[in-house]
């Protein structure tokens, strides 16, 4: 990958932009370290002596030189690269004002605080625009600006039960450990942060064009409706609720977690003739004459009858047999890996997922790294997450504020 053409470097994508981050904990910090990978400037607001509530979300805690644990939670360093942290109490009026002090010449405020709770502070969009009509703004919150739910708090674990996506994860509840199962990482808060940043980047291209700032309203449950996907259409074509399959797809197969005589792998068949195919693999070309799995929707309909013949079949070897000859055949199929067998796959380390950025008291961090690739532009990702407040002082001075406007500010604890 290359960041030059000719002998310039490129900037970063988002080098012009400045973000101000009113968010905490999850959704909106993936959002704003998107745009801070992007190259944007993200200026952290933080509760001056705590932090980001995810600062104390441990063990485990990032180590400092010395091995002992700091006050920073993995959670938090998972979400917070390349910012700048500023405190500033935003109950105050004094810490309001910096506040707008800093959204004059910002491009972005990210926010998840409850719906309201802004406006009381004169930190709404309607108050803010009128500091910077250009100003994109982005709620994130669980429900939305709007309805019936717009003042309750949520977290992911609640929306991925109320949004129906626990209802479709876990084994059948005629199965051995059968019941609805949340997705082991937060995916509605880190979707809704995906989104959340894309409809960043629109309104900042829109605005190229108008010169019109906007408030974007994102909500988790609204995330998670649209991440229904094909089980809503499932639904709404086929009138049959969709219901947990474990591991199998219910559109799909053979497709599913195969017990092998060490342990277990995935096969993903996605059409006819990958089936085909893995029917000369495992050594009964015969089924794909059988009328009961010679196209995709009888084999779905017949699932059962064909899993008892797969089964019997891949139990009979080890993993890496079927793994072999099944990478050969080129038939998508793979193991189940750990989150250290992950990190270690030779396919991740060469895409450069995982990086280790240079920190002030733990001498390195381990960070994961954003997953987008350009062709002539890298993402920028060469800060760590920030120590609380690590950035106070530059960022106020930058405002203009002295010395003596910083130090009076840190006394009062305003910042």
């Amino acid at each position: 990958m290359s960041d030059r053409i000719g002998e310039q470097a490129l900037p970063a994508l988002l080098s012009n932009i400045k973000v101000l981050d009113l968010s905490r904990v999850l959704a909106g910090p993936w959002a704003s370290q998107i745009l801070a990978d992007m190259g944007a400037d993200v200026i952290k607001v933080e509760r001056p002596g705590r932090g980001d509530d995810t600062r104390s979300w441990g063990p485990p805690f990032l180590k400092d030189a010395a091995g002992q644990d700091t006050a920073d939670g993995a959670y938090f360093m998972a979400t917070n690269r390349g910012k700048r942290s500023v405190t500033v109490d935003l109950q105050t009026a004094e810490g309001q004002d910096l506040v707008k002090a800093l959204c004059r010449d910002a491009d972005v405020v990210l926010e998840n605080y409850k719906v309201g709770t802004l406006a009381r502070m004169g930190l709404d969009y309607a108050s803010l625009s009128k500091v910077n009509p250009r100003l994109v703004y982005c709620s994130v919150t669980g429900f939305g600006q709007t309805g019936p739910r717009a003042a309750e708090p949520a977290y992911d674990f609640l929306i991925q039960a109320m949004g129906g996506l626990m209802s479709v994860t876990g084994e059948r509840d005629d199965k051995p450990g059968g019941g609805p199962q949340k997705v082991g990482i937060p995916i509605v808060d880190l979707t809704t942060g995906v989104y959340a940043a894309l409809g960043v980047v629109a309104a900042l291209l829109r605005r190229t064009r108008t010169g019109q700032g906007e408030h974007i309203d994102v909500a988790m449950l609204d995330v998670q409706v649209g991440l229904l996907a094909n089980q809503a259409m499932n639904f709404l074509l086929g009138n049959r609720v969709p219901r947990r399959t474990g591991t199998a797809h219910p559109n799909i197969q053979p497709q599913r977690t195969f017990h092998c005589a060490d342990g277990d792998i995935v096969i993903v068949v996605g059409n006819d003739a990958q089936f085909a195919t893995l029917c000369e693999v495992i050594g009964k070309p015969a089924l794909v004459q059988d009328a009961r799995y010679a196209t995709n929707g009888q084999r779905v309909k017949n699932q059962d009858s064909l899993d008892a013949i797969l089964d019997e079949i891949f139990a009979g070897q080890p993993r890496a047999h079927w793994l072999a000859r099944l990478k050969e055949a080129g038939v998508p199929a793979g193991p189940i890996n750990t989150v250290p067998e992950v990190l270690e796959d030779p396919q991740v380390r060469h895409r450069g997922m995982l990086r280790h950025l240079p920190h002030p008291v733990a001498g390195s961090v381990p960070q994961v790294m954003n997953p987008l690739r350009f062709g002539d532009v890298q993402v920028q990702a060469d800060r760590a997450p920030p120590l609380l407040g690590e950035h106070t002082r530059q960022v106020l001075t930058e405002l203009g504020l002295s010395d003596e406007q910083i130090e009076d500010y840190r006394r009062r604890k305003i910042v």
